[in-house]
Parts: structure tokens; sequence; C-alpha cells
């Protein structure tokens, strides 16, 4: 993690804190879906990529079977 989102997730103010957050949760959204991809190409099931999320193999291929 870059050193700039460590300070801000750990900010006192918490809009700072929380805008931080934010950025997590969409870079987990792109590294997830980078990983999905990969596993897919792999030959990876639905139900694999589900197990390895811990979730259903329905909620990741919903999320991430275009």
């Amino acid at each position: 993690m870059d050193s700039d989102l460590a300070e801000r997730i750990r900010s006192t103010d918490p809009a700072v804190a929380l805008r931080a957050v934010g950025a997590l949760h969409r870079l987990a959204e792109q590294v997830e879906a980078a990983a999905v991809t990969r596993a897919r190409e792999q030959g990876w099931s639905w139900e694999q990529i589900g197990d390895a999320l811990g979730v259903s193999r329905q909620s990741v291929h919903t999320k991430h079977g275009k």
C-alpha cells in the first residue's frame, strides 16, 4: 500500500480517513476483477473462484461473468 494512502487511513480527520477507505474499496474491486479474469483464463470454474473468495458461484458469476 502506498504510504500516502496508509497515512490517510490513520488520519484523525474522519473525512480524510473515509475517502481513503473508499479508495481501498475501489482498489480491492480492481484487484479482484483482475484475479477473477486470470483464474478464468487458467480454466478455473465459477465454483472454484467463489470458494476462493468465500462467496457463492452464483454471486461471483453475477458480478464478473460478463
